[in-house]
């Protein structure tokens, strides 16, 4: 039974594991390219995505507070 119990957390951790460094990745291509966007058009590549994101951010907020 502790056998059983083990291979099911490390399979547990595993997964994890691998949705942390999705997420990660994903959080610092997401940089990567408002970086690009700064670098390509200057400033206005600084805050228009900063402007754009402002609905998002409020979906996440409202969604995370209903949970």
């Amino acid at each position: 039974m502790t056998d059983d119990n083990q291979t099911k957390h490390s399979h547990d951790d595993k997964s994890d594991r691998k949705a942390e460094a999705i997420l990660l990745i994903g959080v610092l291509l997401f940089i990567a390219a408002w970086a690009g966007s700064v670098v390509i058009w200057g400033i206005p590549g600084l805050y228009i995505p900063a402007v754009i994101l402002v609905p998002v951010i409020y979906v996440l907020m409202v969604w995370g507070s209903r949970g």
